[in-house]
């Protein structure tokens, strides 16, 4: 039996709003058309593969060629079409009421992760972006995603003390160029991190620069393992 909530507000698809009978999902048109990640992927970043799923650690060119310092990843959703659109509402147009749903979806995809003592770390943005924002999407999606799994969450256990360039634009060499150095522990909040398996967390995974920063950060203050888990992957040709 539906509450008197429920029937003055009923339920609507995060994307578009059509009505739909289950909180905090899409509507079935919405579903079809969001690239989600599923299936057979590499083990450290999450984008998808060909082939089938076969229980064998498998990795992307990138991660092939590109040395990672974190252990494993994934990601929810391919970065194009709905997906791309969620994910810029999400960080450039104040739509929080896509977290909830957006963590749920990063909670599946990343379920492999988490581990009893997982501690969840958003990727910090400097000051002034979250000033001119008024949060940080990172941030928002952390806390969401620690309600629904449980898990502790370290907003601020990571600080990016000057504001870098935008990555849009930048090649490969640019971005890790860009990020070196660019995220650290912060000075009296990060011995949470000590002895802590980490799950970072971002909107988007590119180049993997900015994730790699923050793990050295994490790292360097004594985590025992990192992980990260991005709402949408970037994937050549998508």
């Amino acid at each position: 039996m539906q509450s008197p909530l429920a029937i003055l507000y009923p339920p609507q698809c995060a994307s578009c709003g059509t009505p739909i009978a289950d909180e905090h999902g899409l509507c079935g048109k919405c579903w079809a058309e969001t690239p989600f990640i599923v299936g057979h992927v590499c083990d450290t970043c999450g984008t998808p593969l060909l082939g089938e799923n076969d229980d064998e650690v498998d990795l992307c060119d990138d991660c092939m060629v590109i040395a990672r310092p974190w252990s494993r990843g994934r990601a929810a959703m391919i970065y194009t079409g709905n997906a791309r659109r969620m994910v810029l509402q999400i960080k450039l147009a104040d739509r929080l009421d896509l977290v909830p749903p957006a963590a749920g979806w990063m909670a599946r995809a990343g379920r492999e992760l988490f581990t009893p003592d997982t501690l969840i770390v958003p990727i910090p943005a400097h000051w002034t972006r979250i000033f001119a924002r008024r949060y940080n999407q990172a941030s928002e999606l952390a806390r969401a995603l620690a309600r629904q799994t449980g898990h502790d969450v370290a907003p601020t256990a990571l600080i990016r003390p000057n504001r870098t360039d935008k990555q849009e634009g930048k090649g490969r060499e640019g971005r890790f160029a860009n990020m070196k150095g660019a995220i650290r522990p912060h000075p009296k909040r990060s011995s949470v991190l000590k002895g802590r398996r980490v799950v970072l967390v971002d909107d988007v995974f590119t180049s993997g620069a900015t994730f790699a920063a923050a793990a050295e950060a994490c790292l360097s203050a004594g985590a025992a393992d990192v992980a990260t888990l991005a709402l949408a992957r970037t994937v050549k040709d998508a």
